[in-house]
């Protein structure tokens, strides 16, 4: 299992990842039904993940535009999957 960017920003097709993530990105994006606040953010991250997944833009967000500082910090501080 990788954490990533940690162990490097390039994801090893078949392999685990750990990535931190915001579920504020997309919690308004499903619908709430019944769910309480927590239930609703690891819905959202859930549905949003497999979604990614399914249309190919996943990938993308494992490798973000960023400048070479910006890599260079997040390869310490850790980056949030997710934000573009």
């Amino acid at each position: 299992m990788r954490q990533w960017p940690f162990d490097g920003w390039e994801i090893t097709e078949g392999k685990s990842v750990v990535a931190e993530v915001y579920p504020s990105l997309w919690t308004r994006r499903f619908p709430r039904d019944d769910r309480d606040g927590d239930e609703q953010a690891a819905f959202a991250t859930a549905a949003w993940l497999q979604r990614a997944d399914r249309n190919g833009s996943l990938a993308g967000f494992f490798r973000p535009n960023l400048t070479p500082e910006q890599l260079r910090i997040a390869g310490i501080e850790g980056w949030i999957l997710g934000v573009a």
